[in-house]
């Protein structure tokens, strides 16, 4: 009862929390990061260790599933050699200079300092998220970041198994290549073909409620099996959630997917903001694994850790951005276009915020494993310190960075409207009846406003002005109910009516309804 207890008070917190994030206008991990690092050191505060398997299972796997999902396959084939140069290059060169310090520095040997590098180098997925959520950054900037942070996580953890196996005898490093081809293969594989099979279960369900309960257990189970079999569970669930965007949508019905995904909206928030005030709550812990001597030691070669990590990725970006805009000059319009923006590359630098991956991994360390105390403290360090130090100035750097507004997607909904309503007239072109007409006059007029010459604003006009026309039909059926002209049954019926109304007016949540008085 005590851990239940604990847990609603560890979650009213962090919500009270998240509140007070979004009035400051900062990233809320950085807040409720900072917040249970502070609460940890409170006489009588719990003491809360975190599972490492069960951590990755719970916290990562449903959040990189729903980031997964959102993820455009056309954005990560048009940023495809930034996003390798970032999931892939980033991290490998972040582990070698952090490798070489923790060799140099702190004595250890070179494969323990190699799982060093591997435990910091990639950014969170569910850290990312969190600050792309809160910030209006430009789309091409939010699409590396998102496709980034979907990958770099399986090259990290890819490493720090290798490192691991190697420091503690169980693999050599100079065999670690069929390995590494055996893991990333055999998770595409697997994710691939797991999602067919969800498909396959899902679409026997009916029930919201059934088929929501079994979408979380199979995200939770399928993480598991993966990591049993020894694949990439962050590759495998990344392929799996990709499949399931793709094939999903036409084998559910708009209730079940509305009800699923107001489910999944909540429970990954709920994870997300449990899992950076427990991230926080484990400083205490930490700290007192290396009371006694050599403690200011560990705390020197910590902060250098954060220093070292924070500078690598963005000599890592901007250097290749000076490459990438040097090979352009020579290349085609588009190239030029399309070569990465000085701004951008500071923005997508200064956005590596660390988090539960990195913790996590370093408490999963064995306990034999040399210099475990140092590297728990160098990584609890780098996540606490990329939270607080980056997340809290992302608001001034982008009011420095000055991006132009980016119309990107509010250009691409209209002109998938305009599509989408000729569609609806041309298969209603042969009806006739009253009917007909007046959906027909609907569509013709939806048509009109996307193409405007100015199609993005008058969209924008258009979803306000049906947000306002549905806020007054809310307070006429309010008033028939309280009335009593109609009952409950018939309330509720109208009541969802108006929810997909305002649902297809509010396609991100992004458009607020005029008042009415």
């Amino acid at each position: 009862m005590a851990l239940f207890e604990l847990t609603l008070v560890l979650l009213l917190t962090a919500v009270a929390l998240t509140a007070l994030s979004r009035r400051l206008e900062i990233p809320y991990p950085s807040l409720l990061a900072l917040a249970g690092a502070g609460l940890a050191f409170v006489p009588g505060a719990p003491t809360i260790e975190i599972d490492p398997e069960l951590a990755l299972a719970l916290f990562i796997a449903p959040v990189l599933l729903d980031a997964a999902y959102d993820t455009s396959l056309r954005d990560l084939n048009r940023y495809r050699l930034p996003l390798v140069a970032l999931a892939l290059g980033a991290v490998i060169f972040t582990t070698a200079v952090v490798t070489f310090v923790g060799w140099k520095m702190a004595g250890l040997p070179i494969a323990a300092a190699i799982a060093l590098g591997a435990i910091v180098a990639p950014p969170d997925a569910v850290a990312a998220s969190a600050v792309l959520g809160q910030f209006k950054v430009p789309h091409r900037v939010t699409a590396i970041l998102q496709g980034e942070s979907l990958l770099n996580g399986a090259t990290a953890l890819l490493i720090y198994r290798l490192a691991v196996s190697a420091t503690l005898g169980a693999i050599m490093l100079s065999n670690a290549i069929p390995t590494i081809l055996l893991s990333t293969i055999g998770s595409l594989a697997a994710g691939y073909l797991l999602a067919r099979f969800s498909l396959l279960t899902l679409s026997r369900i009916e029930d919201a409620a059934s088929s929501t309960v079994v979408q979380f257990a199979g995200t939770f189970g399928f993480w598991i099996l993966a990591d049993r079999l020894g694949l990439s569970a962050i590759i495998t669930i990344v392929v799996y959630a990709m499949t399931l965007a793709r094939r999903a949508p036409r084998r559910m019905s708009a209730r079940r997917r509305v009800s699923t995904y107001s489910v999944w909206e909540s429970a990954v928030f709920v994870l997300n903001v449990l899992a950076f005030v427990l991230m926080g709550l484990q400083a205490r812990s930490i700290v007192g694994r290396l009371a006694g001597e050599g403690q200011g030691e560990a705390f020197v070669f910590a902060a250098t850790v954060l220093a070292v990590v924070i500078v690598s990725r963005l000599a890592w970006v901007l250097g290749y951005g000076v490459i990438i805009r040097w090979f352009a000059r020579f290349g085609s319009e588009d190239q030029r276009r399309e070569a990465p923006s000085f701004r951008g590359g500071v923005l997508i630098g200064w956005c590596g915020m660390r988090g539960l991956v990195t913790l996590v991994a370093a408490f999963a360390l064995p306990v034999e494993f040399p210099g475990r105390d140092p590297i728990v403290l160098a990584a609890f360090a780098v996540v606490l310190g990329t939270l607080v130090l980056q997340g809290m100035t992302l608001k001034p750097l982008l009011r420095l960075l000055n991006f132009d507004p980016d119309t990107t997607v509010d250009r691409e909904v209209a002109q998938a409207r305009v599509a989408i309503m000729q569609a609806a007239l041309n298969v209603l072109s042969g009806k006739t009846s009253n009917a007909a007409a007046a959906v027909r006059k609907q569509y013709t007029a939806q048509r009109t406003i996307a193409e405007n010459p100015e199609n993005a604003q008058a969209a924008t006009e258009y979803d306000r002005l049906r947000l306002y026309a549905i806020n007054r039909q809310r307070d006429t059926l309010e008033e028939l109910r309280r009335n009593g002209t109609i009952g409950d049954e018939a309330y509720h019926r109208l009541e969802e009516e108006i929810d997909w109304s305002e649902l297809a007016a509010s396609p991100a949540g992004s458009f607020q309804p005029l008042t009415t008085t």
